[in-house]
């Protein structure tokens, strides 16, 4: 069974969830290859397995090398592991053991690998039923290739291709948040999970490459918002530095927007450590 066939089949044990993004009608999987709804609006199954439900394609500055170097930043150091563990561990705190697995959606999910180490970790596809969603289509394709017991969709997390109240489990990590469609896709009794960044995060960078960030970086507001909109249950800093070698350096630099500015000489002078702590 090839990739476009699998991630068709482990849709088809979802369907139900769907939802047209352009008519919001219920949808149906077709024959394994398309993903189409009762007004005959029909997104097709790509060679990779995701499916593209975007009706005009989004601007966005996250390319192929971008996706790659974060892929290597997740997989190949523990940069981000205790991050995933304690996200796995919340999960696990504030849901309660049952027969159904649990439907757990990345909004925002990039390349996927946080997604795929936190289902791994939950127990697999016999205990989630994993869904990343992204505007960067480059991000969804690397995502649909690595790792194909989880569902990926190009499509705009402001009009996500999902019926009301799907999900157990919003993760939104780094990422951007419609709270709107966050409620609308939550189960009465579900949670939302966002990571924000705060002012320790990646300070090494910022002090380097932007002398005026040293101590303005807040993320406040962003906090408040969340707050404003959620009843919380859970609050936790985390904070950790890891010594990254000039590989796993590398990558972390070609991942993050911190660099987007930055001159090629400025880059090769903060590569010039082998190791380098990294908040």
């Amino acid at each position: 069974m090839n990739k476009r066939m699998k991630s068709a089949q482990y849709a088809s044990h979802m369907q139900t969830s769907f939802q047209c993004p352009i008519c919001q009608a219920p949808m149906n999987v077709i024959e394994l290859k398309s993903i189409v709804c009762s007004n005959n609006h029909t997104f097709d199954f790509t060679k990779s397995g995701y499916v593209n439900f975007l009706t005009q394609q989004l601007k966005t500055k996250y390319d192929k090398e971008l996706f790659e170097a974060r892929k290597k930043l997740i997989t190949e150091s523990e940069f981000f592991t205790p991050l995933t563990k304690e996200i796995t561990e919340m999960i696990q705190q504030h849901t309660q053991p049952t027969n159904n697995p649990l439907f757990l959606v990345d909004m925002g999910c990039g390349e996927g690998s946080h997604l795929a180490n936190i289902c791994h970790s939950l127990g697999g596809v016999e205990k989630v039923v994993g869904v990343g969603i992204d505007i960067a289509k480059d991000g969804v394709l690397a995502a649909s290739k690595s790792y194909t017991d989880t569902f990926w969709a190009v499509a705009d997390i402001a009009n996500a291709p999902f019926q009301d109240k799907q999900f157990d489990i919003i993760l939104n990590i780094l990422s951007p948040s419609n709270y709107a469609e966050f409620q609308r896709l939550l189960k009465e009794d579900g949670l939302v999970i966002k990571i924000v960044p705060q002012s320790g995060y990646l300070k090494e960078l910022r002090e380097f490459f932007y002398e005026s960030e040293k101590q303005s970086y807040s993320n406040h507001e962003t906090v408040e918002l969340f707050q404003n909109n959620f009843q919380i249950l859970h609050s936790k800093r985390l904070s950790y530095s890891v010594s990254l070698n000039k590989a796993a350096t590398e990558a972390l630099l070609r991942m993050t927007p911190l660099t987007w500015t930055a001159t090629a000489e400025q880059i090769q002078s903060f590569l010039e450590k082998e190791f380098t702590e990294i908040t």
